[in-house]
């Protein structure tokens, strides 16, 4: 599987299978919404405090892979595994949000 680093593609492993991910304007939206915050700005605010919760993680990875197509609920994003345990959730979702906001993507 090949991911376009450019649009902010990532390439993760979750239940032994590998998955593009990737946060579309949508899923942006959609962590705005759910995180209580009004502006992209505030939700980057957000991300650069490091400070995840453990439904941070779940919600950011399930709209990562919805953005890239998938149809992975919350709830079944929750029972995925993944190599690293918390570390390995961590790991996805700091990638996922360097390929997002990181203007040198690539």
């Amino acid at each position: 599987m090949q991911v376009n680093h450019l649009r902010g593609e990532i390439l993760a492993e979750l239940d032994g299978k590998k998955y593009c991910l990737v946060l579309t304007l949508q899923s942006l939206a959609e962590l705005e919404k759910s995180f209580g915050d009004d502006t992209l700005e505030s939700l980057v605010q957000r991300f650069s405090a490091g400070k995840f919760s453990s439904n941070d993680l779940i919600k950011i990875i399930a709209v990562g892979l919805r953005g890239a197509g998938y149809t992975y609920t919350d709830e079944e994003v929750s029972e995925m595994r993944v190599d690293g345990g918390a570390n390995g959730y961590v790991a996805i979702v700091s990638q996922l949000l360097n390929a997002t906001f990181n203007s040198e993507n690539g």
